[in-house]
């Protein structure tokens, strides 16, 4: 094992954008969330879509591909410049920036986002602007929906978890959470090409209610919340979360 310094968060999309699809976009919960995202976007007018943490196109580009304008908002060159090189990536509206400001104009009846991306906006105030500038982007009746861990799953979860393996590469995560500042940092060993490296990205994580509390002083409300992009039954027992709010 070759030991190397531990990077910044800013070095992740850096380093690893051009493994983020093989390593972490699972078709099986990559096609439930197209399929969830194509039933909202009718459900709420089928009008311009935004994603918010585009990234390399997981979500963004198989919407296109079922007919929905999506524009996509993402703070990371390197992830985008993977989505340029993927066929109709380049044709797919990104601006760059922090997507806790939706540096964006116009109106959009669908906003989201996928794979736990609102964890990375780092403190309550940031989550909680997104929320606004969100109600401030969607049209009347227009939908925000997003991804999440639920903070009681993580807690009681122990040992590591396989992201992804494969004959040349094995990436295990381990959870780390703290509770003072509600936050949990994922530490992630990465064996690939001959060597093991390993990196750590801090997340901040936000339970239903304090999601609420962000989406009705945003002017937002409640309209679905399910276990995950599949539609399953949120219970006590589900570790995630899928919410949905709607502007009235």
């Amino acid at each position: 094992m070759r030991p190397v310094r531990e990077r910044p968060r800013a070095g992740y999309a850096t380093e690893f954008a051009d493994e983020y699809d093989r390593w972490f976009g699972k078709p099986r919960t990559t096609g439930a969330t197209v399929e969830a995202l194509v039933s909202l976007a009718a459900l709420s007018g089928g009008g311009q879509v935004l994603e918010l943490g585009v990234g390399t196109g997981r979500i963004a580009l198989p919407l296109r591909e079922r007919g929905l304008s999506v524009h996509g908002i993402d703070g990371s060159e390197d992830m985008v410049r993977q989505l340029r090189a993927k066929p109709s990536g380049a044709d797919l509206p990104v601006t760059m920036g922090d997507f806790a400001d939706v540096p964006v104009t116009g109106r959009f009846t669908l906003v989201y986002l996928a794979g736990g991306t609102f964890g990375e906006l780092a403190d309550q105030e940031s989550q909680s602007r997104c929320f606004e500038r969100v109600a401030q982007r969607l049209e009347p009746g227009g939908l925000f929906a997003l991804d999440a861990h639920v903070p009681e799953a993580l807690a009681a979860a122990t040992g590591p978890d396989i992201v992804s393996e494969g004959d040349d590469h094995l990436v295990l995560c381990y959870r780390r959470l703290d509770p003072s500042v509600r936050r949990y940092h994922s530490h992630y060993v990465i064996h690939a090409d001959g060597r093991t490296r390993h990196l750590r990205v801090d997340f901040r994580y936000t339970g239903p209610g304090e999601l609420d509390l962000m989406a009705r002083r945003a002017g937002l409300r409640l309209k679905e919340r399910w276990a995950d992009w599949s539609g399953a039954p949120f219970t006590r027992d589900s570790a995630a979360q899928v919410s949905v709010y709607e502007r009235p």
